[in-house]
């Protein structure tokens, strides 16, 4: 009898797929403090935060709103322990600062973008991203992501000005395979992965010492052969 293939067993949810999501360390939005007229709160960095769930670092910051507020958000480079940001749309146009898109010239670099106003912050959250401020006209913005994609948003949407730190991390060699596995496994992603020609034929459709089968699967398929290309309208290279 056949064993589950890596589709199968990811669906079966085992804790080898699932990230261990209750060690990361906040989930990180934006605080929805009260402003109004023009009121602006300011934070001041306690500390810098690794989180294992992200690639950028975190800062805990103290804002000095009625309640006190302790909360986690994401930081750009330069920016240091002990540094004072700000919230809201009086703050000023400089690293950390997180104002609405509205405010923000042409030519400056944000991060932590909110696609609709108040949810938080959705896009360009990976270390050493940002995106640029491209224009601003009467109630739209428009950005180009690091993808070069340019995208329109509301201009009440809420950004952080800067680049998101962390974006020195891939000179640092990894060396061991020991580190590997334990960045995968925080992310509940499978390492190391096998090549399904590498398997046994007990193992996936495509293992085993044989000529092969077709990379194609039918779209109706049982989950074990629904692997490959799947409901290929057509394989290879395109003929010029």
């Amino acid at each position: 009898m056949g064993k589950r293939n890596i589709s199968q067993a990811r669906g079966h949810g085992s804790m080898t797929y699932r990230a261990h999501s209750f060690h990361w360390l906040a989930d990180v939005n934006y605080p929805s403090f009260p402003i109004s007229g023009g009121a602006k709160v300011s934070g001041k960095i306690m500390e810098l935060c690794h989180d294992p769930g992200r690639n950028a670092p975190l800062a805990k910051v103290a804002f000095d709103d009625e309640k006190k507020t302790v909360d986690y958000v994401f930081v750009p480079e330069g920016i240091r322990t002990g540094d004072v940001i700000e919230y809201g749309a009086t703050a000023a146009i400089k690293p950390g600062n997180i104002v609405p898109v509205s405010r923000v010239p042409e030519g400056t670099a944000i991060f932590n973008i909110e696609i609709n106003p108040f949810d938080g912050g959705k896009m360009v959250k990976a270390s050493g991203s940002c995106a640029i401020v491209v224009s601003q006209s009467v109630g739209r913005t428009i950005i180009k992501l690091p993808s070069r994609k340019i995208k329109e948003l509301n201009p009440e949407c809420r950004v952080t000005i800067g680049v998101i730190a962390g974006g020195e991390r891939k000179n640092k060699p990894i060396v061991k395979a020991g580190n590997r596995h334990y960045m995968m496994r925080a992310r509940g992603k499978l390492y190391p992965r096998t090549s399904a020609r590498a398997m046994n034929a007990v193992d996936h459709k495509f293992g085993g010492s044989h000529l092969g089968v077709p990379k194609t699967s039918s779209r109706h398929s049982p989950p074990g052969r629904k692997v490959g290309s799947i409901a290929a309208k057509r394989t290879g290279r395109k003929k010029r």
